[in-house]
């Protein structure tokens, strides 16, 4: 038992500075307003069925600690884990909820306010076994959206931008969209998909994520409503095991306007997640989907585990997980 009134200022880094428990986990775990329970634990005695965490950095404050648990409605039952990855060192515990789907949602909301990292969870694929990860390409595994990269270079940039937004927040048919906007690049000269591929920004933390979770033999793959020409790119560049995207169609060294064979919309990237499991062996509760846009929640639901990345209302709202803050590599603290 502590004095909580001096602990609480402390984030988790410093407080376990003090008082080391690396050695002694699992450990139980209580916070409240009057006081602060760390004791010794039998592993035989940790709940290990339809298990629920929740997963913060060490810079949480205990303060911050204490106000989440109110806010979000669980409680703190045990430390089971400390995690250094990523150069970074995050803390699992065991909590008990009434309503993980409310608690989630409370979690996910307080992260996005108070600009930190949560995760409330259950069940969530393993690092340290063989995974899939299939992850959208624009503004997820790059930080631009190539067609409106594309329609600046061909002159209609603001028109297309806007209807890209429209999409990703849901509000237009993908497919519907997709056709309206590669219409405007109708004559463009095919060098202006090779001057937006020289120049495309890798998103913070892809390399090293997929660095780490091929350690662990993890496939990876691009679903994307986006094109080959981008995402083959990127496969090539980054040694993905997939990639699956629109095809442009190019005559005479131009753009028609035109997009060949069928439309990889919200279905087919969920169908490609499926493809892939199949292919490689994967079981399902070893695959991620990782998006930020409305057409990217069909394949999320079809994952075992779903993260919405610096995603859209719609998407934060239903995601089994979210990373607002930091790169993608922030999911290597997510998975078990």
């Amino acid at each position: 038992m502590s004095n909580i009134a001096n602990l609480l200022p402390l984030s988790l880094e410093q407080y376990f500075a003090q008082h080391p428990v690396n050695d002694k986990l699992p450990a139980t775990f209580s916070l409240s307003e009057q006081q602060l329970n760390i004791a010794s634990l039998d592993v035989e005695k940790l709940a290990h069925d339809k298990v629920v965490e929740l997963v913060v950095f060490s810079q949480l404050t205990l303060q911050q600690l204490l106000v989440l648990q109110g806010c979000a409605h669980f409680t703190i039952s045990a430390l089971t884990t400390i995690n250094y990855r990523n150069q970074q060192t995050s803390f699992r515990f065991q909590v008990h909820v009434n309503d993980f789907a409310q608690s989630r949602k409370a979690v996910a909301k307080y992260a996005l306010e108070n600009g930190i990292e949560a995760a409330l969870l259950t069940q969530v694929p393993k690092l340290t076994e063989p995974g899939l990860l299939v992850m959208d390409m624009d503004s997820t595994t790059i930080e631009i959206e190539c067609i409106d990269e594309i329609a600046k270079l061909a002159g209609v940039g603001i028109e297309v931008a806007e209807v890209t937004e429209r999409a990703m927040q849901g509000e237009l048919d993908f497919a519907q969209s997709l056709h309206q906007r590669v219409a405007t690049l109708a004559d463009s000269p095919e060098s202006i998909l090779s001057d937006v591929a020289k120049n495309i920004p890798l998103m913070a933390g892809l390399e090293n994520l997929i660095a780490e979770l091929k350690k662990h033999h993890w496939r990876i793959a691009i679903a994307s409503g986006g094109f080959t020409y981008f995402a083959d790119h990127l496969k090539d560049k980054l040694k993905l095991d997939a990639a699956f995207a629109n095809t442009l169609e190019i005559t005479d060294g131009k753009l028609t306007g035109k997009v060949l064979g069928d439309v990889v919309d919200a279905q087919v990237k969920a169908d490609s997640l499926a493809i892939l499991s199949k292919e490689y062996q994967i079981p399902k509760n070893q695959t991620v989907a990782m998006g930020d846009g409305a057409n990217d929640l069909v394949m999320m639901a079809a994952a075992s585990f779903g993260v919405a990345f610096h995603a859209k209302p719609i998407v934060l709202e239903q995601a089994d997980s979210t990373i607002n803050q930091q790169g993608l590599d922030c999911l290597l603290h997510w998975l078990a």
